[in-house]
């Protein structure tokens, strides 16, 4: 930190002029308050820059989260969010002691991408009520909530918070496009708050009173009786707390020469951000890819930056509380529909949608999921059909190829021969996995050969094999054996054996010596078998 503390200083003092109004925004929407989308940014922010494992992160509440936290708040109040919260900081932490952070790096990008469009489309509705000037509706889904408001204002529209609210938005995207390294949310909100206090305007509602300072840390939230029925809400709170500040820092790496963040480390810091942001009224806290990016565009190199952020943030706070209480709800909501849109990357949306038409579907399934469910079943549902998909792929590979093997057999052999071989022996060989989505169109395969007294199966190729598949090649064995055809084995490699050898395939396969190292062995041995049982008569 002590290296170039010039530019972390004034990349933090930018960082916090922009989490500023993102921070307010995020803690209204989650239903607690800007206060506590203030404490979040503060508290959470300087511990995750202490403890966390990324140089760049900056931490506090998100979109992704509110999102998440809007239902869970309906549903058991303000004292269940911080319980919740907490929880979630306690299961975080357990997944950094047994270093699940590595595992980041199975989720697909299309996964990524249709959470992330999802993400923006809800964060954009949930802002449509205070838009629109009016109260927010009850209820948790947020497309009902969206339809409900709307027909509110139909019936006695205002146009002043669409205004400042469209006004905001508008300063956000033009600026961003023009100046990407000032930070115009604070200004637009400075000035819909200017123009809201010199003209009076009524329907422009404050965010309210914000306190002069943190609470005092209390763990009075903590209610032992409601633990058990808050297990699964802070499951999800931490799998996304998890997911998105992985992904964050993962985007600070791409986005620099020569940083990488440890993985479990991180999930440490958020853990602990997580413990600690509810003592102070905090909602639960993740990395802010948003925030991260402008921390690294100004040329933050170290942990520095992100404590400066959350040290200003913590003075504006307990200086300047009664000047933020008077910021309008409709520029909050300006904040959040521009970072909504700004939130969506086409070009990427329509490279991945291009790619492959799995990549596609996963997008749009996963997109659709976090619109009408919540974040984490659809990462669930986005994961789980990703997979499926990419298992149909691999099975795919998996080919079962009769192969010519005159061309190995060793010495001269009559015309005669050559055709009794080629009538009575017959070689496959398996390429690819021989798994359990591949395994039973190949004993389909197998188990469809005619006439012929050897079958010759080339293991060399297969790349690998599990129980399912070790159990159908002794079933097509043994079915081939009771038609009278004899089933010899070349090239089992060491690592095959254990599958192979569990179900008894092994034993099978072994059973008068019909397993060999190499194919020409192999043919070797099944010509002697045809010698030995009368096929062929003439001598090698």
């Amino acid at each position: 930190m002590g290296r170039n503390p010039r530019r972390d200083l004034l990349a933090g003092l930018t960082v916090a002029i922009v989490a500023l109004p993102l921070a307010l925004g995020f803690g209204v929407s989650s239903g607690l308050g800007a206060a506590a989308g203030l404490a979040t940014a503060v508290v959470a922010g300087a511990l995750a820059a202490l403890f966390g494992g990324s140089n760049l992160q900056v931490s506090g509440p998100t979109g992704a989260m509110t999102v998440v936290l809007v239902p869970i708040v309906a549903r058991y109040g303000p004292s269940g969010v911080l319980t919740v919260g907490f929880l979630a900081g306690l299961i975080v932490v357990a997944l950094a002691l047994v270093r699940a952070g590595r595992y980041m790096a199975y989720i697909p990008a299309s996964v990524v991408e249709g959470f992330t469009l999802g993400i923006a489309l809800v964060i954009g509705l949930q802002q449509i009520p205070h838009a629109l000037g009016v109260p927010k509706p009850e209820g948790d889904r947020v497309l009902a909530v969206t339809w409900r408001a709307v027909g509110e204002f139909t019936e006695a529209p205002d146009w002043t918070s669409v205004g400042l609210a469209l006004g905001v938005a508008a300063i956000m995207l033009i600026g961003a496009r023009r100046r990407p390294t000032l930070p115009f949310s604070i200004v637009a909100v400075i000035a819909a708050t200017v123009v809201a206090q010199a003209f009076h305007l009524d329907a422009a509602k404050p965010i309210g009173d914000l306190p002069a300072g943190l609470p005092v840390p209390s763990l009075d939230f903590l209610d032992l009786s409601r633990i058990g029925s808050l297990i699964a809400p802070a499951v999800a709170v931490a799998a996304l707390a998890a997911l998105e500040s992985l992904l964050s820092a993962r985007v600070a790496d791409g986005m620099t020469v020569g940083q990488k963040h440890d993985p479990d480390r991180e999930l440490f810091g958020q853990g602990l951000a997580n413990l600690a942001a509810p003592l102070f009224g905090g909602v639960p806290a993740t990395g802010a890819i948003a925030r991260t990016a402008v921390n690294v565009r100004t040329g933050a190199s170290s942990r520095l930056a992100a404590l400066t952020h959350a040290a200003i943030l913590a003075v504006i706070v307990f200086a300047a509380a009664p000047l933020v209480s008077r910021i309008p709800l409709a520029a909050l909501a300006g904040v959040l529909l521009a970072t909504a849109v700004r939130m969506v990357e086409v070009g990427s949306l329509r490279a991945m949608a291009r790619a492959t038409r799995s990549d596609a579907v996963v997008l749009v399934l996963t997109a659709v999921a976090t619109l009408a469910l919540d974040l984490v079943y659809a990462v669930i549902i986005g994961l789980v059909v990703a997979g499926a998909l990419a298992l149909g792929a691999v099975a795919k590979q998996a080919r079962l190829s009769e192969v010519d093997f005159r061309p190995d057999l060793p010495g001269e052999h009559g015309e005669e021969e050559h055709a009794l071989l080629a009538e009575h022996i017959v070689a496959y060989r398996i390429d690819g996995p021989l798994f359990f989505a591949a395994a039973h169109r190949f004993l389909l395969e197998l188990t469809e050969v005619a006439d012929v007294r050897v079958v010759i199966l080339r293991m060399s190729r297969v790349t690998t094999i599990d129980a399912t598949g070790a159990l159908v090649l002794k079933d097509a064995v043994e079915k081939l054996n009771r038609r009278g055809i004899v089933v010899m084995t070349s090239g089992i490699r060491p690592e095959q054996r254990r599958a192979l050898d569990s179900v008894g395939a092994l034993e099978l396969l072994r059973q008068g010596g019909r397993e060999f190292a190499t194919t020409p062995e192999a043919i070797a041995g099944a010509r002697a078998h045809l010698h030995r049982s009368g096929v062929l008569s003439t001598a090698s």
